[in-house]
């Protein structure tokens, strides 16, 4: 396994998000963020749920209207934070687990081509074709891994997923030893399946 520091992946914020959002808006509608933040402001919605339904209207719906949403309400502060930033914000009231994050991030980075997504309360691990795992500090004395695993069940450490619903079962960790060969190979087949 490589060591820290070693093919560590670049770990995204939001910023690639709203990237990935407005080139969806472009593609769909033909008109760009600008163009659509003046139909906006000429349209003058009252509130979010104005707005929203008036973008429906015109064909303008998920992550391309809900950019549209925040560019018109504002963006919350988690959507302005660095990834690092909102890292360091999941592990501030509990440190001693920041390690077990740091050694799940190296073991997916020696499985092959994985992006690291940073959000407010979690980190998804995505392969090239989607997310295969969750990582979240959901307690303050364990590190949950939500897999994405085609028809794996609850039972022994694999407990059902509290973090996503595509993902139907998580590891909890408590240290960095629990993060162990079981628990690698758990991490490698989800990787695997959805590559």
């Amino acid at each position: 396994m490589a060591g820290v520091g070693d093919n560590v992946p670049e770990t995204r914020a939001w910023q690639q998000m709203q990237e990935m959002s407005a080139r969806l808006l472009k593609e769909r509608t033909g008109s760009g963020v600008d163009a659509w933040n003046r139909r906006i402001r000429k349209e003058r919605p009252g509130s979010e749920a104005d707005l929203r339904a008036w973008l429906t209207k015109h064909g303008v719906t998920g992550y391309a209207q809900s950019l549209l949403v925040m560019e018109r309400f504002g963006y919350p502060d988690f959507m302005v934070a660095s990834a690092d930033e909102l890292i360091r914000g999941q592990y501030a009231d509990r440190p001693r687990l920041r390690p077990i994050y740091d050694r799940i991030i190296e073991a997916a980075a020696s499985l092959g081509e994985v992006t690291v997504q940073a959000r407010k309360t979690y980190v998804s691990l995505v392969s090239r074709k989607r997310t295969f795992a969750r990582v979240q500090a959901s307690a303050k004395n364990r590190v949950d891994v939500a897999l994405r695993l085609e028809g794996a069940k609850p039972g022994g450490r694999l407990k059902p997923s509290r973090i996503q619903e595509t993902m139907r079962v998580q590891v909890g960790l408590a240290s960095p030893k629990d993060l162990d060969s079981e628990v690698l190979e758990l991490l490698r087949r989800a990787y695997e399946e959805n590559r």
